[in-house]
């Protein structure tokens, strides 16, 4: 039986994933604050929990997938003021925009979209059992964490009171009782968006509203909870924090974390202004090149993103991924062989596929996972040129669902003939009558009116491939 490991932040360890119920697994992805178009940084988040999501449902497991919306927030507010629109006509234009380009990387939609602005009840039922428990306290209309109250605090990010307090001390609000204290309930401001509470009108804090949606969708305890490494600390200590305060549970079992993306080995950053939009970078490849591209590092780490490394991307998944995946599609529909892989064979592609589902067990291992998928293809390649049409198709059958299992664990989608357009398509089958009627002149002609639609057809034993020029 295959076992998934998993890098916990909080124990510092792997761990082997065990879950609270059998085969069931409740997965909470801290979502964006939309206030602009969502970035590459984004999607590296998403991505990798859209892979960890489908690891576990190849391994049978039922996911709860629960996302939120911080659909009000500073950035929001202030992006709405300068805009002179209101805030929530701007977070729900780029929560539409998010939608999108998440739908073209084909990462699947979470099970529920939950939003702060939906949750104020829930919100405020949380912060009050936090002050009956004596977690926070009451301020001049404010509501905050009390942060020495929680014994605990620190263990995620692994740092103690003491280095808090230093960095705390860098800028004191004179409002709270402790500079280490944190807001959970903000005192309105005028002209900002508000809801009345029983500490008076004001909105909530950013922290609180992952505790609540959280426990909210999938219980007290649950299973697992992600999210990108710069919300280790504060916010995820802080969702700690506030969820056993209020609840007295454990929380979450295991916390995945996936790494910065950099722009010349520095953290991309809006303040630095080396961002890149998904909107931009998708004007200039597809979508499956920019997930290949996010998986071919390994999520805890940092991923440098350039156009030179997409440009190789691209490369590989246009003329080897495609190329041997619709070979192993044309023999499995089409071939008459009747002939079974040789020992020496059988051997070397067992190995792969072990290689490749032994690496994504791994911690989500992709770069492995995409080396045996890479392994596989040179396979298909040398199975076709040596004695493709011979092998039987139930062989190439398998070969075609296993390449295609692991397609759709690491979500690449690979394009066959029904995704081309129909003009494409029919210029396809007048080259091909002009080849079977040895009309070369005309095979030629056609040959380069495909190219002038961006189009290159190459010919092969198994039929006809299409590939888009680079």
């Amino acid at each position: 039986m295959n076992e998934l490991t998993l890098y916990n932040t909080k124990s510092g360890e792997k761990e082997v994933f065990k879950s609270l119920q059998p085969k069931k697994a409740g997965l909470y992805v801290c979502g964006i604050t939309p206030y602009d178009e969502a970035h590459v940084g984004h999607a590296r988040c998403y991505v990798v929990f859209d892979v960890l999501r489908r690891v576990l449902e190849s391994l049978e497991y039922k996911v709860t997938h629960i996302q939120n919306y911080t659909d009000i927030d500073d950035k929001i507010i202030d992006r709405a003021a300068k805009l002179k629109v209101p805030p929530a006509a701007l977070a729900e234009k780029f929560i539409n925009s998010f939608e999108k380009y998440m739908n073209l990387l084909n990462i699947k939609p979470a099970h529920s979209y939950p939003r702060v602005t939906q949750n104020i009840p829930q919100i405020q039922d949380m912060i009050q059992a936090l002050i009956q428990r004596g977690f926070a306290y009451v301020l001049d209309g404010s509501v905050y964490y009390a942060v020495r109250k929680f014994a605990d605090y620190g263990q995620l990010s692994k740092r103690n009171i003491d280095e808090l307090e230093e960095g705390a001390r860098v800028e004191v609000d004179k409002s709270k009782k402790d500079p280490l204290d944190f807001a959970l309930w903000k005192k309105a401001k005028e002209g900002e968006p508000s809801w009345p509470s029983p500490w008076g009108p004001g909105r909530p804090g950013w922290h609180i509203e992952c505790s609540v949606m959280s426990t909210q969708a999938l219980g007290p305890d649950f299973d697992i909870h992600g999210g990108g490494q710069d919300l280790i600390f504060p916010h995820h200590e802080n969702e700690i924090a506030q969820a056993r305060g209020a609840t007295g549970k454990n929380f979450a079992k295991y916390w995945i974390h996936n790494g910065f993306v950099t722009i010349n080995q520095e953290k991309m950053s809006k303040s630095l202004g080396n961002f890149f939009t998904l909107k931009d970078v998708l004007a200039k490849t597809s979508p499956m090149v920019m997930r290949y591209f996010l998986l071919s590092q390994h999520y805890r780490g940092p991923l440098n993103f350039s156009d030179q490394d997409l440009k190789a991307v691209e490369s590989v998944w246009n003329q080897r991924i495609c190329g041997a995946a619709r070979i192993a599609m044309n023999f499995a529909n089409e071939s008459v062989g009747k002939k079974p892989l040789s020992i020496d064979l059988r051997a070397e592609y067992n190995a792969i596929v072990a290689e490749f589902f032994n690496g994504i067990y791994t911690d989500l291992n992709t770069p492995v996972a995409l080396g045996s998928l890479n392994k596989l293809c040179s396979f298909i390649f040398e199975l076709d040129k040596r004695e493709g049409p011979g092998i039987s198709r139930d062989i190439w059958d398998q070969i075609r669902k296993e390449f295609e299992e692991m397609l759709e664990i690491l979500g690449l989608v690979v394009p066959t003939f029904s995704d081309w357009d129909p003009k494409i398509l029919d210029l396809v089958e007048k080259r091909e009558a002009a080849r079977k009627n040895r009309d070369w002149i005309l095979a030629d002609q056609i040959r380069q009116e495909l190219k002038s639609f961006g189009v290159v057809v190459e010919d092969s034993s198994s039929g006809p491939r299409l590939r888009k020029i680079l």
